[in-house]
């Protein structure tokens, strides 16, 4: 496999020599891209000695040959580690003012970032949102791990260990494009059942999870269709978008893409709806007292697997938010609910005391017939792990 490591200026830089040794003794064509301020904490010399090849960072050379296309069109994987927050910023902001920034926009590889810095740079808000800019655009982030910084403090921001980025990376690459050709619908955001022309019952969930699982969809080569309910939050412009309002907006856009080969629910629905919803605004002064009369809404994924006829087409993604007393009851209910909704897969979420709602992170049972895989980290990560399983069963 032909491997780009970029390397960025922090003092982790010294790791990067152990990972490219490894990757060049696996058999890969190594080839190295540091920064100036790389080279200020590692020597070239000892980088063209490991990969076996010259190392050139200035983006002024060689220019009759486009170096930075070449370099980009070279390579089948893309790793950068170290990665700094500076780097991070102008990767996020699409800033190429060097030979590494010009390749990572213009490549199609799989592109690994290796994040290294202090735990205070790390969780800074301007840090955390470029990193979520960057996994909304299909980058894969390998967590840092907590340990010994630069100086007596200790804490998240440490570069992983050389051989965990290489295991890391090469699984990624090999995800590749595993769902080129394929049609995802992802309904996403949480549904508003109006009450009057100003209220409406509502949820909590905020769509990041859909949001994850859309990125991660079109990272992997899928066609995806994302219906998104009431989702306030930033969307990839590359995703395209029909958006909905109430159950009855989501149930009419499913029924658009019944041709998909994967349709996938974390959308939060609701159970019921106001039967009459009043034309104009309720007023209180109006009201001494106000009761609604409540009805059922249609269960969306039930008529889904219904519609299927006793065909598997498309997959079915079913998710249940649940508040259970621990992990034994949470899987039960949800392979309950993976048997009566006749879906393919069911990802269960534990949302007691308002957990996962609006949060970064997420962990979940996925449940299939044979099988029960549990994951926890952000929402990419349990996107990712997710379509591993759905791509397992459209292989089987």
């Amino acid at each position: 496999m032909r491997i780009l490591v970029g390397i960025t200026g922090g003092i982790a830089a010294y790791k990067s020599a152990t990972l490219v040794r490894n990757l060049t003794e696996l058999g890969h064509d190594v080839k190295v891209l540091p920064t100036q301020n790389a080279l200020r904490f590692i020597g070239a010399a000892t980088l063209e000695a490991l990969s076996h090849n010259s190392i050139d960072p200035d983006l002024y050379t060689q220019v009759d040959e486009v170096k930075h296309i070449t370099l980009a069109q070279e390579a089948d994987l893309i790793i950068v580690a170290p990665a700094t927050a500076a780097f991070i910023a102008r990767y996020a902001s699409g800033i190429a003012d060097d030979l590494l920034l010009n390749v990572l926009l213009a490549t199609t590889a799989t592109v690994v970032v290796a994040p290294a810095m202090h735990s205070e740079m790390w969780l800074h808000p301007a840090t955390v949102a470029n990193i979520q800019t960057l996994e909304a655009r299909g980058i894969h982030i390998i967590e840092p791990a907590v340990g010994r910084l630069t100086g007596k403090d200790t804490g998240v921001g440490r570069l992983p260990e050389p051989d965990e980025i290489i295991s890391l990376a090469l699984s990624l690459e090999a995800r590749g494009k595993d769902l080129r050709g394929k049609k995802i619908v992802v309904a996403a955001g949480g549904t508003h059942e109006p009450i009057d022309e100003v209220r409406f019952i509502g949820n909590r969930s905020s769509g990041k999870q859909g949001i994850a699982i859309a990125s991660e969809a079109k990272a992997r080569g899928a066609h995806v269709i994302l219906i998104a309910a009431n989702i306030e939050i930033d969307i990839p412009p590359s995703i395209e978008v029909v958006r909905v309002s109430s159950t009855a907006e989501v149930q009419l856009a499913l029924s658009s893409y019944l041709d998909a080969d994967i349709i996938c629910m974390p959308i939060a629905v609701s159970d019921f709806r106001v039967e009459q919803p009043v034309q104009g605004k309720i007023h209180r002064s109006d009201n001494e007292d106000l009761h609604l009369h409540l009805v059922n809404n249609p269960d969306l994924l039930k008529e889904l697997a219904t519609k299927r006829a006793g065909s598997n087409k498309p997959l079915l993604v079913g998710f249940a938010a649940e508040t259970a007393s621990d992990d034994a009851e949470l899987v039960e209910r949800g392979r309950t609910k993976l048997q009566d909704k006749g879906c393919d897969v069911l990802v269960a979420n534990n949302v007691s005391d308002g957990l996962v709602f609006g949060s970064d992170s997420s962990s979940a049972y996925i449940l299939t017939k044979n099988t029960e895989v549990f994951v926890s980290g952000t929402k990419r990560q349990v996107a990712q792990s997710l379509l591993d399983q759905v791509q397992q069963l459209l292989s089987a």
